[in-house]
């Protein structure tokens, strides 16, 4: 690393179909939003000769953030992948989204990749979202690296940054996390602000200035030595505190000087087994630049030191039957194992389907099977049909070129899997397989919709199916006690993406209608009705009288019927229709047209007319006798509360308390975890959480994360229940 000089593939850049695992990458980019990581990809891409000028494909378009939403939010809100060639070696560059509400992006990219590497702003630092991936990177021991950007703003300093970044991902060891170079002036502009021409390599000492446009290698000054002397110690340690030969640090403090190859060689080792995550800087080309800074060191470590696909452990397989299944690790020749980690939708195409292959081959016009793991709660059908494969392609901007076959290990677009959705595998029609799923984030802000025309109506239903087969981060719910179609976002920005691509991708327009949390009503106290349903209009009448006594049972009991009749007055083939009656009225509700629960209805007495009595005037009596208990005794409104559970920064525990407090919440305990943080668990009516994910996002500045559990239906508070009834009341 470092050692290469103006190394430049040109026109190999444009990547095709890889022959062997070994020489393919999977990187995924992780950094918030506005750090640069689309800039660092067209950089990259550039320098890889894959574009003819800055962030540009032949057909002038960009080879990242090209779908027209991109450009219009002026942010990443999907994965791209980006294939470039660089030495010999296909590097597949997964570009995520940095903005919290599109983390499903994220997890797919994550999942696709075998390394990451952390794009961080010079000019921002380290946020609490990135530090969270980062331990998430870790529980599974991804190999990472951290490339700094913004080294032109005003108040960048890479060095600084450095000792940022040992902090925030160094844990007990910030000799794990240290810069392979140093940043090379150029001359002060007039604010006092030097800007970074170039980079110093610590282990080959030597200087890379790009002030040129292209990288040119040339030996350091002597006043510079001592200033590389002391950071080369520094990562020479911490290269040898990693290093598979136990008598490399004894011969290293006995004086022996150790040759930069043996050095080069643990550093490559010790990045791809993730246990030393190096710091390198980037930025793009100036104009007419053919390269851009830091990018052929970024080039050569992920070519040098990053994982080969080979080297990573795949993802449990089991048999459709849940018998699992051992594979030899990433074996172009072993059966086919493959895996949809993005759906998307083109106007020309169809569906096209981003995948990763684990195992075997993917060919064109091969007959799959496509197995699904049935997130029915999310709205996605369980599945497991077989499909014939369209083209194989690597994207590239808004281009598809062709590919011939894609191996072990490789990641490939496939036209026209049209069951196909994200998480599900592909596998031989003989022999059908299922990958263990990836966790997903549960989507926790509701958005009702309605169609916005009776046109818009009849294309809602197919819109949306096709909507989160594209996103398993998005549940589809069709909610049964309010009448709304409810969309589950991961935020605001998620939810208008949503419906965004609704109306321009699948013509279809909704209205977004205030969410309505399912409530319920109950009896206060014991009561007594009685219904008397007695009509003479010529010929047939309507004769059913009936008296009833309702009282409350516990929460959870339902609703009880119970029959006291004696002496046959009301006759037996009509107490069903009571009952009958009596349940129809508590489905519709008695106060503010909430269904009425956990009460015991016991019917005590009545009369009949031996023509005039029917069933229907039974029922009708029955409803009646309900409505009238209902109005001599007070109508509890019961509300569906959560469980809650916070994970939070212990600095933003108090906040969080205090938070969930004046929402009505009731906390019940908290319990401290690893990394700082403590998890807060509270009960709170569901109405005063309908937007918590984006306030308590806002509260601990995007650090906390939550889920919700239902845990029953209580008394709603007289005031609130008041204004509710109100509400009814003016909407009728």
């Amino acid at each position: 690393m470092g050692d290469k000089a103006n190394a430049h593939p040109g026109a190999a850049g444009r990547a095709t179909a890889a022959d062997h695992p070994a020489s393919v990458r999977n990187v995924v980019l992780v950094g918030h939003s506005g750090s640069g990581k689309t800039t660092l990809v067209e950089a990259l891409a550039l320098t890889a000769g894959a574009v003819n000028r800055a962030g540009r494909v032949e057909d002038g378009g960009t080879v990242s953030d090209y779908d027209e939403m991109e450009h219009r939010q002026q942010r990443s809100v999907q994965l791209s992948l980006v294939p470039v060639t660089w030495d010999g070696i296909k590097i597949n560059l997964l570009d995520t989204p940095g903005y919290a509400d599109f983390v499903g992006e994220l997890r797919a990219g994550l999942r696709a990749a075998d390394a990451a590497l952390f794009v961080v702003s010079a000019s921002d630092g380290v946020d609490g979202s990135t530090r969270m991936v980062w331990e998430e990177c870790a529980a599974v021991g991804m190999p990472r690296a951290i490339v700094v950007t913004h080294l032109e703003a005003a108040r960048a300093d890479y060095e600084e940054m450095t000792r940022i970044c040992a902090d925030a991902f160094g844990g007990d060891d910030p000799d794990a996390v240290l810069p392979l170079y140093l940043p090379l002036h150029g001359p002060q502009a007039p604010d006092g602000h030097a800007p970074v021409t170039g980079l110093i390599g610590l282990l080959s000492q030597k200087l890379f200035d790009y002030s040129s446009g292209a990288r040119e290698e040339s030996e350091p000054d002597e006043d510079r030595l001592p200033r590389i002397e002391e950071a080369r110690n520094r990562l020479i340690e911490g290269i040898i505190a990693e290093s598979e030969d136990e008598t490399l640090m004894d011969r290293y403090l006995g004086g022996e000087r150790i040759d930069v190859k043996t050095l080069t060689e643990d550093l490559e080792r010790a990045v791809a087994r993730g246990t030393f995550f190096p710091v390198l800087a980037a930025a793009p080309a100036a104009e007419g630049a053919r390269q851009g800074l830091g990018t052929v060191e970024v080039l050569e470590l992920v070519t040098r030191g990053f994982p080969t696909p080979l080297e990573r452990r795949a993802p449990a397989v089991t048999t459709i039957g849940g018998e699992p299944r051992e594979l030899r690790a990433c074996d172009p020749d072993g059966p086919l194992v493959a895996e949809v980690v993005k759906t998307a939708s083109d106007p020309y195409v169809g569906r096209i389907s981003l995948v990763r292959v684990f195992s075997g081959t993917l060919r064109p016009d091969a007959t799959v099977h496509v197995s699904g793991h049935g997130l029915e709660d999310r709205g996605h059908e369980d599945h497991d049909v077989d499909e014939r494969v369209g083209a194989l392609s690597a994207p590239f901007g808004k281009q598809q070129r062709g590919l011939s076959h894609c191996i072990a290990g490789d990641l490939a677009c496939v036209a026209k899997l049209s069951r196909a959705e994200t998480g599900d595998t592909l596998s031989a029609k003989d022999d059908p397989l299922l990958m263990e799923p990836w966790q997903m984030p549960d989507p926790l802000l509701p958005l009702a919709i309605q169609a916005h025309s009776k046109a818009d109506e009849d294309k809602l239903s197919q819109g949306l199916s096709r909507l989160v087969a594209e996103d398993p981060t998005m549940r589809l719910e069709q909610n049964q006690a309010t009448h709304q179609v409810v969309l589950w976002a991961l935020g605001e920005a998620h939810a208008d993406v949503a419906l965004e691509r609704l109306r321009s991708r699948y013509g279809v327009q909704v209205d977004v209608v205030p969410h309505k949390v399912p409530l319920r009503e109950t009896f206060a106290d014991r009561s007594t009705g009685r219904g008397r349903h007695v009509k003479q209009s010529g010929g047939h009448g309507q004769y059913a009288v009936c008296e009833i006594e309702v009282e409350p049972l516990p929460g959870g009991s339902g609703i009880e019927f119970v029959d006291k009749v004696v002496g046959g007055a009301v006759p037996r083939q009509f107490i069903p229709s009571v009952e009958k009656g009596v349940r129809a009225q508590a489905a519709r509700g008695v106060a503010a047209g909430h269904p009425l629960v956990d009460i015991r209805v016991t019917l005590l007495d009545g009369k009949a007319h031996s023509v005039d009595s029917s069933d229907a005037a039974f029922q009708t009596a029955g409803a009646l006798a309900l409505r009238e208990a209902a109005a001599d005794n007070r109508i509890h409104l019961l509300e569906p509360v959560a469980e809650v559970a916070v994970l939070v920064g212990d600095d933003y525990v108090g906040a969080v308390m205090s938070d969930l407090s004046g929402r009505r919440g009731r906390v019940l305990g908290t319990e401290q975890t690893s990394g700082g943080r403590t998890v807060v668990r509270a009960e709170v009516p569901e109405i005063e959480i309908g937007r918590y994910s984006v306030d308590l996002r806002s509260l601990s500045h995007g650090t906390a994360r939550f889920n919700r559990s239902y845990v029953r239906h209580e008394p709603m508070p007289a005031q609130i229940a008041e204004r509710v009834r109100e509400g009814a009341r003016a909407a009728s």
